[in-house]
Order: structure tokens, then C-alpha cells, then sequence
């Protein structure tokens, strides 16, 4: 696990830099872009008394364009980001896709049950953390499908084909999302920080969001631990059993774990254990 945070911070701070070098490259050609703009202005545009907005201008018009600066472009008048800022948007989105994943979805319930699994069986590597964080990632993209599929829908897809404004993109993306942590948060998760905000509301539209995501949160820890709590009873079970049997035959120096662990194994296969843990997990966000 600690290489493969090793490894995700050094990508992390290679891919920031990245994004960097490459604002820094657009703003230079942005510039050139500007320079150049400037030097047919002098010499055919509105600074050159023979030709002036005439035919032979190539901007025909009486405005210089650009000042030699960094400048923001858009795509017309419909307030569209030109395709090099949104690229930028993109890149920073990736970026910090991580944090979006933890806190916007059902990863963090998937994830904290996994481990209350393993924890409960009492294997301490086995599933190893990279096992287990992939399979809670594929449970997640299972279980957020229907709304990715909506903000696909509803967003993305009139976005790129210049129906609706980027604006109007992140409003009708961020519905769905909405949606769903409304069907997972609990109301009294909801109420306590709406109450830390000073938050009033009638409708659930009408709080926001910023209150919305740490109330989930919130809503999901608790779920999970719930969950953990049923998974660990009748591991629970095992261990008293073994432990009061190898009290009554006088074996107190041996621990009993080393005895359970086989049992609990065993309990596990013989109830197809993984069916009914991730079954019963994915069918509680429906």
C-alpha cells in the first residue's frame, strides 16, 4: 500500500506539473499570437492610412486586436470556452478526479466495507489493499452507471453540440449527482449541517450543495459502519466459541485467533460469503 501511494503522488505532482508547462506554453503562444496580430494591424489594418477597413484588411475593421498580453478566447458569443481553456478544465478536473470519486460517490461505502470484511475474517492481507480498492472502483462505476449515463445525456452530449451553454452544462450535471447522494444521505446528517450553516430549507433543491456533499458523507460512514458491525457478529460468534472450548481444555497460552482463523474461512466459503457481501451492498443504494 505504500508504494502505491508512493507511486500516486509522484504521478499526481508529474501530471500537476504538466498542466502547468502547458498554461505556461498557451499564455507564450497566446502572446506571439497577439504580437503577430498587432503587426498586420500596422500594416494593413486600422493603423495604416492607405488601406484603413477596407477589403484588402485581413480583420477589416478599425480595432486593433490583442494587446501583446494573456488573454481569455471564446468560441463566438455563446459563452463557450475556446478548446484550449477547455482542455485546461479537463486536465484540472482529472486532477482532482480523486477527491471527486471519495466524495461524490459510493465509493466510500464500498471501500470501508471491503475492509470491515477482511478485518472480520481476520486475514490481514489477504485481500490485499490494491484488491480490494479496484474492486470497490468497479463497484462504484456499476453502481454510479445510471447517473454518469445522465450526465452524459443531459449535459455532455448538448454541450458538445453547442445546445446549451458550459453554465447550463454544470447545472444539468450537477442534478443527477444531487439526486443520487438525496437518496443516501440521511435526513438528520442533513439537518445537522444545515443547522452549523444556518441553513433553512422546504425542498431539497433549495440546499447547497456545499452542504449537500459533507452531510453524504457523513450519511455513507455511518451505513458503512453499520454494515461492518452485521458482517463482524458472526465472526464474533466463532471466536467465543473457540476461545471458551480452548479455556475449558486448559489451552490458554494458545491464542485464540490461530484456532477461529480456519474456522471463519471455512464459514465464509461454505455461505458463499463474497455473494452475499457484495450483493447485499449494492442492492442498499437501490
Amino acid at each position: 500500500m505504500n508504494k502505491f501511494k508512493k507511486a500516486y503522488v509522484v504521478i499526481s505532482i508529474i501530471f500537476t506539473a504538466c498542466v502547468l508547462c502547458y498554461a505556461i506554453i498557451g499564455s507564450t503562444i497566446t502572446a506571439k499570437a497577439a504580437e503577430t496580430s498587432t503587426k498586420y494591424d500596422t500594416e494593413y489594418g486600422a493603423s495604416n492610412s492607405d488601406y484603413g477597413a477596407t477589403e484588402k484588411a485581413p480583420n477589416a475593421s478599425d480595432e486593433t486586436v490583442g494587446d501583446g498580453g494573456f488573454s481569455l478566447t471564446f468560441d463566438g458569443e455563446d459563452g463557450n470556452f475556446s478548446a484550449t481553456l477547455r482542455m485546461l478544465l479537463v486536465l484540472t478536473i482529472i486532477t482532482l478526479s480523486p477527491s471527486i470519486l471519495i466524495m461524490l460517490t459510493s465509493f466510500t461505502r464500498c471501500v470501508i466495507v471491503l475492509h470491515f470484511v477482511r478485518a472480520a475474517i481476520g486475514t490481514n492481507t489477504a485481500p490485499p489493499n490494491q484488491i480490494l480498492t479496484g474492486l470497490a472502483l468497479f463497484l462504484t462505476l456499476f453502481i454510479m452507471s445510471p447517473v454518469l449515463i445522465q450526465i452524459k445525456t443531459e449535459a455532455i452530449d448538448p454541450f458538445d453540440a453547442g445546445e446549451i451553454t458550459q453554465q447550463e452544462a454544470i447545472d444539468a450535471a450537477i442534478v443527477p449527482v444531487r439526486e443520487f447522494m438525496y437518496g443516501q444521505t440521511q435526513t438528520k446528517d442533513l439537518n445537522l449541517f444545515c443547522d452549523i450553516a444556518g441553513v433553512t430549507y422546504e425542498e431539497y433543491d433549495e440546499v447547497p450543495f456545499t452542504v449537500v456533499v459533507p452531510a453524504f458523507i457523513l450519511s455513507e460512514l455511518r451505513t458503512a459502519f453499520v454494515i461492518g458491525f452485521l458482517i463482524y457478529v458472526p465472526f464474533i460468534v466463532i471466536d467465543m466459541v473457540v476461545a471458551s472450548v480452548l479455556m475449558s481444555m486448559g489451552m490458554m497460552m494458545l491464542p485464540p485467533t490461530t484456532i477461529s482463523l480456519p474456522f471463519k474461512i471455512l464459514l465464509f466459503i461454505l455461505v458463499d460469503g463474497w455473494n452475499l457481501v457484495i450483493g447485499g451492498l449494492v442492492k442498499t443504494f437501490y
